[in-house]
């Protein structure tokens, strides 16, 4: 490749077309990067550039942004290898790694900024690809010491760009705060979810009874599992961590149940609650939003019918969440709207049938 036909500026690399990868590709292209993909596995790229996810299949020398969407092991030989390749010298490389302490570690180049995107599916490959995968998702960077400011402001610009949240840590920070966000919660919901298919075997109606909480509970067990054991390892000392603590709790939870403790167990419950209401919204101003609450029938379009009403008159959702009941084919939706819209949407609302209760999140 000549230098003349490196001409268009905007050009980006992505090594690993699984589901990050491929959404990171649309995501750019969609903001008009050309886009040069490659994976180990060669059917995979090939889908990837038969669904349009790449431009071009290989490797592009003259890329001036490269992606590493690979398992944990993997990555610092490939950035590595990513940096020894370039015919720029201003080449900036970033990752989506789950584990950022061992990454950074190996990885000795200014112009490296590590990343970890908060966001997935249980769609795989090429053709769960979503350019909107990572909108309103917090995007983790991971500067050291030695980044170059420049390399890191353009990878926060591009990751914005896809509707991202940025939120930057130092990598041991960010490796201990998702053993207890993410990588010990995939292991409960596997292992919730062995436990329930050990016991189908016997009762053959388990499976039928498990209605909308457990599978909220068990869905990130529906993932790719090829990326967790390097994670596992990778960030075993922080894991392990939240294992022991977590064994604790349930200990002191059956001890409670044991003991015939109802106050203990109220106030276990209430921390639970209280804690989960006071997520962080993805909003900017969580003291200018409402929480709307209506209870629904899981059936066919009522989510829709929910949404057109308060489309209809202006009412924009920040957030929605579904929340299942155990009990039968019924639920919440939870809808997080402005303040200001409250009193449009509790009247148009009412006059389709549904009966919407406000709590403000100020």
């Amino acid at each position: 490749m000549t230098n003349a036909e490196a001409a268009p500026f905007r050009r980006a690399q992505i090594v690993g077309l699984g589901l990050i990868g491929s959404s990171v590709a649309l995501a750019l292209q969609r903001a008009g990067w050309t886009v040069t993909g490659r994976d180990a596995n060669q059917a995979r790229a090939a889908r990837a550039l038969e669904l349009g996810v790449v431009d071009a299949l290989g490797s592009d020398d003259f890329a001036e942004v490269a992606f590493v969407a690979t398992p944990v092991t993997s990555i610092p030989a490939l950035v590595k290898e990513i940096f020894a390749a370039s015919k720029r010298d201003d080449v900036i490389v970033t990752d989506v790694g789950g584990v950022k302490g061992r990454v950074a570690g190996a990885i000795d180049f200014p112009r490296f900024v590590g990343g970890h995107p908060m966001a997935g599916s249980e769609q795989e490959g090429p053709d769960g690809a979503d350019p909107d995968l990572f909108v309103g998702a917090t995007w983790v960077l991971t500067p050291t010491p030695a980044t170059d400011a420049d390399a890191y402001s353009l990878v926060r610009e591009i990751v914005m760009g896809f509707g991202a949240d940025v939120v930057a840590l130092e990598p041991a920070r960010h490796d201990a705060l998702v053993a207890v966000v993410s990588h010990v919660p995939h292991l409960t919901a596997a292992n919730l979810m062995a436990l329930a298919a050990d016991a189908s075997l016997e009762h053959a109606a388990l499976l039928r009874l498990a209605a909308g909480g457990f599978r909220d509970m068990t869905r990130i067990a529906a993932g790719e599992p090829a990326i967790w054991p390097d994670i596992f390892r990778d960030n075993a000392e922080a894991v392990l961590e939240v294992l022991d603590a977590l064994l604790v709790r349930l200990n002191t939870a059956r001890d409670l149940i044991a003991t015939e403790n109802r106050q203990g167990l109220l106030d276990l419950l209430e921390y639970a609650k209280s804690a989960r209401r006071n997520l962080p919204s993805r909003v900017v101003r969580p003291d200018a939003i409402t929480e709307c609450r209506i209870a629904v029938t899981d059936r066919p379009g009522e989510l829709a019918e929910v949404t057109a009403v308060l489309g209809g008159i202006g009412v924009n959702i920040w957030d929605i969440e579904i929340a299942h009941s155990a009990e039968g084919p019924r639920g919440v939706l939870v809808i997080a709207i402005s303040t200001l819209d409250v009193d449009a949407a509790r009247a148009a609302l009412t006059s389709r049938g549904f009966r919407p209760s406000m709590r403000s999140l100020a």
